[in-house]
């Protein structure tokens, strides 16, 4: 993993109102803190610190520039703009470049897998991150895994990955990294109606008012027949 470096400076801890007055002025308020060393307040560049990530990957070496020396750290935390997506604070994490520590590497789908290709499939990306242990030169910037060959109902796993010098796998061999799966196909219904036939519509109760009416129209028909039947007895 390449090692680059960044000027930190730094500053005493403010309000939410000091720090939205720094980063008006092109810094990142961040945290350097580690293993048997005390936590100090800084700030940093931010227009450097994005370049460097977009150049770099998020588990870059970071040899942070501070009057007496610098000092090596990887970005343990990055909290960013909900809108804006700009960075709004970094936790730095000192290390040592002697021991080993714990990553998590993003993993990246090269080519097109045959069953998507080929057959239709889709292919389900589950898990996009995995977590190594290395040696923080060791760290590679991400892992690179090929599915072209990959069919539907077929997977890639943790143990599927490649094997890297210098880097073990600590998550569970088995967790799903990707998988093809098939396209569900829906069914065409037959047509409700053939044709040459009449629809049979099917029977509707009515309701509340109409209810009403056809009762209330029953009793007049029923009235109105007693009427004749009357008139034809009075002869």
């Amino acid at each position: 993993m390449k090692e680059v470096i960044l000027d930190a400076q730094t500053r005493a801890l403010g309000s939410k109102g000091d720090l939205a007055v720094l980063r008006k002025t092109g810094k990142i308020p961040a945290i350097f803190y580690g293993k048997n060393i005390k936590s100090e307040a800084i700030a940093v560049s931010s227009k450097v610190f994005i370049s460097i990530m977009e150049v770099n990957g998020a588990n870059v070496i970071i040899d942070l520039s501070f009057k007496d020396g610098k000092k090596a750290a990887i970005v343990k935390s990055l909290d960013k703009d909900v809108l804006t997506q700009n960075p709004v604070h970094i936790d730095f994490h000192a290390i040592s470049l002697e021991d080993k520590i714990e990553v998590l590497i993003p993993v990246h789908i090269d080519g097109i897998a045959d069953g998507v290709k080929n057959f239709g499939g889709v292919m389900e990306f589950i898990v996009r991150e995995v977590k190594v242990e290395a040696m923080p030169r060791n760290i590679p910037q991400k892992i690179s895994v090929d599915v072209r060959t990959l069919g539907i109902g077929q997977r890639i796993t943790v143990a599927d990955l490649p094997e890297l010098d210098g880097v073990k796998y600590i998550q569970d061999s088995s967790t799903l990294i990707a998988h093809v799966i098939a396209v569900a196909v829906e069914e065409k219904t037959p047509e409700a109606v053939a044709e040459g036939t009449v629809a049979v519509q099917p029977e509707v109760i009515s309701k509340g008012k109409k209810d009403k009416e056809v009762e209330e129209a029953g009793k007049s028909t029923a009235a109105a027949s007693q009427d004749v039947a009357a008139g034809g007895t009075k002869k």
